[in-house]
């Protein structure tokens, strides 16, 4: 693990501000121990807390090597004491010799530091306590930080794998049908057999070529939707009819790719497949305040004997844009006597 103090310049920076308030205490603090302000308090309190500083920056490596592991906590604590012990008496004994070499003409420095020994001592074992304090912090937060990190990342691992199944479920059901038709048009009629499997061609590499969840335009969206919906007019002729109201400022928004087609799948499900007059598919895409407003809607034959839906695709592009949007996005369908709508409202974010 790296030094949690000297890779971080903010923190190194703060670290050294902490010590020289630390020396003010100590001058203060040695004032009233010694009854007078000696000339030499400044320069030992200096001397006395750069040394300690270094002394603390350095006990980062044995505070990692006795925490490494299971450690009995008996163990750990008469470890950090032994360490402490001999980090405080190893600075009182260089502060002594570094003052005393640094200032030799100071002849009172040995009754100086006589009075102030208690007190050095006390400070020493209540820094050292405050700089294993400190590391035990240092060490929660980066383990918090990294299991945080760990959960975001297996919550996105999650997320992308559920997009993943979801729009897997849209293609396999989409060629089962088209499949189906394809082989009814090659005994019935081959060249519109020859047209819907091109189309179909065209429509699944358009499918196939983008990446899970890549975000796309609603212009390129809507061109490969005409796409499906040619394939079923081929099936269907003057029984499905198209109507298109599209805002300009609305081609450019983006949205998950094929996040639209088992909407309209459901129209020619729910719609043509169980009338036997036309049936009118429309689009309607504004921008409403943030949000890109796409409503499609069908008539169907309320007389009609009807299919009951497992509604796979409603809640398929329910799910995704939960996912993709969480509460940004909605889809609400709204069922009437002869006409089936459904209202998409995605963030107007464009490409």
């Amino acid at each position: 693990m790296r030094h949690p103090v000297l890779t971080n310049r903010v923190r190194l920076i703060i670290w050294w501000l902490v010590w020289f308030v630390l020396t003010l205490g100590q001058s203060l603090l040695f004032y009233f121990a010694y009854g007078a302000f000696a000339k030499e308090s400044i320069s030992d309190s200096i001397i006395s807390l750069v040394l300690y500083a270094g002394i603390g920056l350095s006990l980062w490596y044995p505070f990692v090597y006795f925490n490494a592991g299971e450690v009995k906590p008996f163990t750990l604590i008469l470890n950090l004491v032994l360490i402490g012990a001999f980090s405080i008496t190893i600075w009182v004994l260089l502060t002594k010799l570094l003052v005393s070499l640094i200032l030799p003409e100071v002849n009172d420095y040995a009754a100086y530091f006589d009075a102030t020994f208690p007190y050095r001592i006390g400070t020493g074992v209540f820094i050292y306590g405050i700089i294993i304090l400190t590391y035990y912090l240092f060490v929660s937060l980066t383990n918090l930080s990294e299991k945080n990190a760990r959960e975001a990342r297996l919550e996105t691992l999650v997320k992308e794998t559920e997009l993943k199944m979801l729009r897997s479920q849209i293609n396999p059901h989409f060629l089962f049908n088209s499949l189906n038709s394809v082989s009814s048009l090659t005994i019935t009629d081959p060249d519109r057999a020859r047209d819907m499997v091109i189309k179909l061609s065209d429509f699944m590499r358009y499918a196939l070529s983008k990446k899970d969840e890549q975000l796309v335009s609603l212009r390129s969206e809507l061109e490969n939707l005409r796409l499906y919906l040619d394939i079923e007019k081929v099936r269907f002729g003057n029984r499905l009819e198209l109507e298109e109201s599209i805002g300009e400022n609305c081609l450019d928004i983006k949205m998950p790719v094929m996040l639209l087609q088992p909407l309209y799948e459901n129209a020619v499900k729910h719609g043509v497949y169980e009338s036997t007059e036309s049936v009118m598919i429309s689009t309607c895409a504004l921008i409403s305040g943030e949000h890109l407003r796409i409503t499609i809607s069908n008539n169907f034959d309320p007389t009609a004997t009807s299919r009951k839906g497992t509604g796979t695709g409603l809640q398929n592009v329910s799910r995704r844009l939960e996912l993709f949007y969480g509460k940004k996005a909605s889809v609400e369908a709204l069922k009437e006597e002869s006409s089936f709508t459904v209202i998409l409202s995605i963030p107007a974010e464009p490409v």
